[in-house]
C-alpha cells in the first residue's frame, strides 16, 4: 500500500497541529518545520479545514488549531478522505477494463483495501503524539 505525498504531508501537518495544541500554528511555521513548500501546504490545509480536522482563525494573530480533540481524529479517516483508492483501473469512476463483469480481482483487491484502513482506523492522532514528537515539533512561546 502506497500514500500519496499529499496525504503523508496532510498527516504532518495534523502531528505539528496536536504537538502545538495550545497555540495557532501557521502554514509557514508547518513548512519550515518539514521542508515543504508552503504552496503544497496550503493545498492540503484547506482539504483538512474542509473535512472538519483542522480549524482555521482569520484575522490578526489567526492561523491553525485542532478541529477536534486529537483522540477523535482517527487516522484511516485522514486517509479515506484524501486518497483516491484507486488501486486498480476498474476501481475507478471511468474504469473501463473488458474483464470487469467476470474479474474477481476488484474484490479482493477492496478487501484488502478494506482491512488496511480498518486497521488504521484503530489508530488517532493522539496514538501518534509522544513527548520527543512533540518537543521536537514545539515552537517557542511568543
Amino acid at each position: 500500500m502506497y500514500l500519496t505525498q499529499y496525504t503523508d504531508y496532510a498527516l504532518r501537518v495534523l502531528i505539528y497541529t496536536a504537538a502545538n495544541q495550545d497555540k495557532l500554528v501557521n502554514i509557514g511555521s508547518i513548512a519550515e518545520a518539514y521542508g515543504i513548500s508552503k504552496s503544497h501546504l496550503m493545498k492540503v490545509v484547506t482539504a483538512l479545514v474542509k473535512a472538519g480536522f483542522l480549524e482555521g482563525v482569520r484575522g490578526k494573530g489567526g492561523g491553525l488549531r485542532l478541529g477536534k480533540p486529537a483522540e477523535e481524529i482517527r487516522i484511516g479517516a485522514v486517509v479515506r478522505e484524501l486518497e483516491p483508492f484507486q488501486m486498480v483501473e476498474c476501481m475507478g469512476v471511468n474504469g473501463n477494463c473488458i474483464l470487469t463483469p467476470s474479474c474477481r480481482l476488484t474484490g479482493i483487491v477492496n478487501g484488502a483495501l478494506q482491512r488496511f484502513l480498518q486497521h488504521l482506523d484503530g489508530y488517532t492522532l493522539a496514538d501518534l503524539m509522544n513527548q520527543p514528537l512533540r518537543e521536537k515539533l514545539a515552537e517557542p512561546p511568543k
